[in-house]
């Protein structure tokens, strides 16, 4: 958990980190200090002091682990649509235009020296206008430079001259003066000087400034040029060089200052969206996963305290019976188990469930065990409101499993003065049904377990019996003593989802009415909470059983 919820969630260690070892650690250590008190009878402020956190720390440990293990379903889950979609963006194609031309504007040069076509992927065919001169042809791969009337096919560097127009082929870049037309595959220049190309003078005026596909101008070196004349040949010199010598090599650097370089940059589709490094995106995800299930389990274990705290609500449950006389059809048994007074639920809860039971009217009140947890010395204050209980025909008590950890005796005795009847393995005969109760199973221990011979042995079979007994499991003794109804508590409903699971096994009901032969079997959920003071999917509740005759 720890691992999961801080150190997956932070870049390297910290204080993030040594505050989740604090938390964990010790509330770990404040459960078990608050579990070892209570058993061991610590003074009770002690047990005070431990029970909120300790208790509290064990439900929302039990959710935040739940939360991590459902975690480790989405997480895998929610890396792989992150992939997928950081995918999608690096390979959406770039919009281009409706008409189907290039969405890189061209340099102005290339737009003033006339009209380019584009024969072919990555070819520039460029024209230009000249007065006295005559076409020439110039295609090739880099860089070609001619003028009319000449014929040049060279590899690298080359001059010529020829009375008639002629293709000129060259490796290099291309470079025209002349009407002209020229098509290349990569960077084409024109320019009236370049190093290792083909070069020619001509009578022309006018020079011819062509662009390679979508980028300015360029130099063999790669920086933009401009396009000049050439340069007048010195006095008493032949401009032509002689048959069958090559001219010599040109500068490498543009001599004329008025043609400075084009600043504007050669313009691009704008790079695709990143995705996430791989580091990035897996913390995003712990830190999602971690926020998500502590979120759940805070929002989980503080509406199930509140519930609790709040008090039990109310349910109406119809019970029919088939040996009930009509007279007391409709009489209300208000069942109440499982208060579980003690270290967290004090004197003020105890005065809510009495409020509630009071507030409908019953005619019998049946508390049915595990109403402390605690000694009489440390609880009786809490259990005090219980003086105040009404009913027409009394309220009545059978010991749980949790008063035999707290001492059974002195509590029977402690109920008896608060005007409760406690039915130790005994029956009391109404005036429509008899009423028994027998002691929990965790008396045996002490020599006072349940008896269902000494409560049940003697009476009269004709007449109704309601049975209090506290755990579920009893149902089996009190359906071959011919039990009509037996009101039990004990299973708190699972208190805790998924504690229903297992409590389910271990009990033939775990909450509500079911029937075993003739016999019926109420189990309450009870209206308090042991150990956590929260509830999840079993609401506390005070039932009010309402008989029903068949005769009615």
């Amino acid at each position: 958990m720890w691992r999961r919820l801080f150190r997956d969630t932070t870049r390297g260690p910290g204080f993030v980190r040594r505050a989740g070892v604090v938390v964990i650690a010790g509330g770990w250590a404040l459960t078990v200090g608050a579990l070892v008190a209570e058993r061991s009878g610590a003074p009770f402020w002690l047990q005070q002091v431990l029970a909120w956190p300790g208790f509290l720390w064990l439900a929302l440990s039990m959710y935040l682990m739940l939360g991590v293990l459902a975690g480790e379903v989405v997480r895998p889950l929610l890396r792989r649509w992150l992939e997928r979609r950081a995918r999608a963006g690096e390979t959406a194609p770039d919009p281009a235009p409706a008409d189907g031309t290039p969405s890189t504007p061209l340099p102005a040069s290339a737009s003033a020296a006339g009209p380019i076509s584009s024969p072919a992927t990555g070819s520039t065919a460029v024209s230009a206008p000249a007065t006295g001169s005559t076409a020439v042809s110039a295609t090739g791969t880099g860089s070609t430079s001619a003028s009319a009337p000449a014929t040049a096919t060279a590899t690298g560097s080359t001059s010529a001259s020829a009375p008639a127009p002629a293709p000129a082929t060259a490796t290099g870049s291309t470079s025209a003066s002349a009407p002209a037309t020229a098509t290349a595959t990569g960077s084409t220049s024109a320019s009236a000087t370049a190093t290792g190309s083909t070069s020619a003078s001509a009578t022309a005026s006018t020079a011819a400034s062509a662009t390679a596909t979508g980028t300015a101008p360029t130099s063999p070196t790669g920086s933009a040029s401009a396009l000049t004349a050439d340069p007048p040949p010195a006095p008493g010199t032949d401009p032509s060089p002689a048959p069958g010598t090559a001219p010599s090599p040109a500068p490498t650097t543009d001599p004329s200052p008025a043609s400075p370089p084009d600043p504007t940059p050669a313009s691009g589709p704008a790079d695709p969206p990143r995705p996430l490094a791989t580091p990035t995106r897996r913390l995003f995800v712990s830190r999602f996963v971690a926020g998500a299930a502590a979120a759940a389990a805070v929002g989980t274990v503080g509406y199930g305290t509140y519930g609790v705290v709040r008090g039990p609500k109310v349910k109406r449950v119809t019970v029919p019976l088939a040996k009930l006389p009509r007279a007391a059809h409709g009489y209300r048994i208000a069942v109440v188990s499982d208060i579980h007074l003690g270290p967290v639920l004090g004197r003020g809860f105890a005065q809510k469930v009495v409020d509630t039971i009071n507030g409908t009217q019953p005619d019998l009140i049946a508390v049915v065990g595990d109403l402390v947890d605690g000694s009489v010395k440390d609880l009786g204050p809490a259990a005090a409101p219980l003086a105040q209980l009404r009913a027409r025909h009394g309220a009545f008590f059978v010991t749980g499993n949790h008063e035999y950890f707290s001492g059974a005796e002195q509590w029977v005795d402690e109920v008896r003065r608060l005007g409760l009847r406690p039915l130790e393995n005994a029956r009391t005969e109404l005036a429509h049904f008899d009423l028994a109760g027998v002691n929990d199973i965790a008396g045996e221990s002490e020599g006072q377990g349940p008896d269902f011979a000494k409560a049940l042995g003697d009476r009269d079979k004709a007449r109704v019996c309601v049975l209090l007994a506290h755990q579920p499991v009893q149902i089996h003794d009190a359906v071959d003593h011919g039990v009509d109804l037996q009101l039990s508590g004990h299973t708190h409903g699972g208190q805790l989802w998924p504690g229903n699971l297992v409590a389910g096994m271990a009990n033939p009901t775990l909450a509500g009415l079911d029937r075993y032969g003739d016999t019926q079997l109420y189990v309450s959920r009870g209206a308090g909470a042991w150990g956590p003071p929260t509830r999840v999917g079993a609401p506390s509740d005070i039932t009010v059983i309402e008989l029903a005759s068949r005769q009615a």
